[in-house]
This record gives C-alpha cells, structure tokens and sequence, in this order.
C-alpha cells in the first residue's frame, strides 16, 4: 500500500498560474465539413500523452479530451500544474468548458477530469459532465476486484455513459461517439466533422497500434477498429493518445496526429495490405515482450474514478500496489 500526498484544494489554486501553450493548434479549412471543431493540442512530456481542447469556433464552448494529473511515482505525490496550466489558457482564452471526455481507462497516465470539473464547472451552476464510453462499466467491475475498489466509488463516477453512435454536441458543433474496442473494452473514439480523436486505437504511423493485452484486450477486435477508422475519407485528420521519445517520427517532428492516407500508406501495424491474421500475430507477438507500463496500478485505481483519487478508511489518499511474489510467503 502507498500513500499518496493529496492533490491541491481548488479553493488554494494559484490565480497566477502560466496558462499552457499549445503545441499545435489546428484550425478547419475553409472547407472542412460543418462541425469540424478548432482544436488546441497540449502535450506532457512525462507521460508522452496529447490533451485535445476542442472548441466551436463560433461559441467558442468546447470539451477536454484526456487530461493529465501530475504523479512523480518516486515521491508518491500527486500535484496539478499541468491542469491548474490548462484551467489558466481556458480562462485568458475565453472559453467554456461543456465536456470533460476520456477516451479509454487508461493505464499511463492519471486523469485530472475531476480536477478540472471542480474548477471549471460554475460555481453554484450545474457541475460539468465527465463521460466515457458505455465499456467502462465492465473495466470498473475487472479492476474493482483487483485492488479490492467498494463498489460505491465507482458509482456515478462518469456522469455520462455514451452508447455507440450517440451524438456529442460542443456548442454548436455536432459530433458522435464511436465505440473502438481492442486496445480496451472501453475505448471510444469522438468524432467531430473531419477530425477524429482516437486515444490509442490507432497511433501514429511509426508507432502502429497499442498493445492488446489489458482485460478483455483483442487483437483482432483492434484490427476491425482500425479498419473503420481507415475507412474514412483519405483527408481526415486522426489525432492520437500518444507519441513516444523512441519513435522515429518523434525524432523527425513530434507530431499528435495523420490524416487517415498517411495512416492508410505508413502505418507500420494497419498500412493497406495488412491481414487482420498478420496483425494479431504481430500484435501478440509484440506484447509478449512489452512490461507493464510504469504508472499501470496508480493509473487504472484513479482512472476508473474518473480522476477521483482512492481513500483508506482514515480517508487519506492511498495506491494499492499488487505485489508479485512466492506462493510461500
């Protein structure tokens, strides 16, 4: 068991916090299909994970996709300046936050969604939505057993629930829900005009895919999810969970997203001519050797609280840590 400092009270979040700058951000063309939202791109190099603010232009409303809560596992603190960065470019931007969107349960990163839907969220208004794709649920019920969760932290921590095909509106653009399995049973994908934002359901090029071997993880589930993507018109943008340091196209230009011809022509995993039974045996293949990722415990306990930290019965926040070892001891 690890004890985890607190994160900071919104009430003393600095009011002179640095607003972020954005990586990239990407404006639609002229034209681009209606709907297709201005998007700000933010970057954490700690994690290798893009945070997407994605904005109507014309009400300048938006949603937060996959949002990052700073964790330094050799200290066991949990600390919001990425977030408290965010809120600060919001507010000097003049945007209001509708939406709070993971794209998946992740196991890389915690999420700063409750975080920001405390600050966000206007005071004595209506709180903003947290919301995920339906497959949640049963990435909850696997992970509640493992790190022995009460079944009443989990309830109602994502304030939306979305089926597939389920419309997401961001002011006045209109954009829909795509249920991606493989990577997880949860993974979603939100599309909105031409820009789609997959999480890990299809990486960068020269990165292919994400690995397939978290609870009800599939190869072939992943490969059916790449091909509906790919499917797209050849000009859509598909905007990416992650780059890595150890990625060629990192060092060429890191980069957050391809359109769907790049994906089609150079996606080392999904590029055209790949076999869905080249693929699982590639992708099986490759997991086998992969280790768990560095933050999977402390992750997954906050990520299916929807950024909610996990108390002991003092009520301090705490990790449990499953610990590999002999049957004897």
């Amino acid at each position: 068991m690890s004890t985890v400092s607190n994160t900071r009270p919104a009430s003393t979040a600095a009011t002179t916090t640095t607003p972020l700058t954005p990586f990239r951000t990407h404006t639609p063309s002229p034209t681009a299909l209606p709907s297709t939202p201005l998007t700000h791109v933010f970057w954490d190099t700690r994690t290798s994970t893009w945070t997407y603010l994605v904005v109507d232009p014309s009400t300048r409303r938006a949603a937060i996709i996959d949002s990052v809560l700073d964790f330094d596992p050799q200290t066991n603190t949990v600390s919001t300046e990425s977030a408290d960065g965010l809120v600060a470019f919001i507010e000097r931007e003049g945007i209001t936050v509708e939406r709070i969107l993971e794209t998946h349960a992740h196991a890389d990163h915690l999420t700063a969604a409750a975080y920001l839907q405390l600050r966000l969220s206007p005071e004595g208004g209506p709180k903003i939505p947290i919301g995920i794709h339906r497959g949640i649920r049963a990435t909850q019920a696997h992970f509640a057993k493992l790190y022995d969760v009460p079944m009443s932290d989990l309830e109602g921590a994502f304030d939306e629930v979305y089926d597939e095909g389920d419309e997401i509106t961001v002011g006045e653009c209109k954009g829909q829900v795509w249920h991606l399995p493989g990577h997880t049973e949860c993974s979603g994908g939100y599309v909105w005009g031409e820009y789609v934002y997959t999480g890990d359901s299809v990486l960068l090029p020269a990165i292919g895919s994400a690995r397939v071997d978290f609870p009800a993880g599939s190869a072939s589930r992943l490969y059916s999810s790449s091909q509906r993507l790919l499917s797209l018109p050849s000009h859509f943008r598909l905007f990416s969970g992650h780059n890595y340091p150890s990625s060629p196209l990192f060092e060429e230009g890191n980069r957050c997203s391809a359109t769907v011809r790049e994906q089609r022509e150079l996606n080392r995993h999904f590029k055209e001519g790949t076999g869905k039974e080249e693929f699982v045996r590639l992708r099986e293949e490759r997991d086998r050797q992969l280790q768990e990722p560095r933050l999977l415990h402390q992750s997954l306990q906050v990520n299916i609280r929807a950024g909610r930290l996990p108390k002991n019965s003092q009520g301090k926040p705490f990790f449990r840590i499953p610990v590999h070892a002999p049957a004897i001891l």
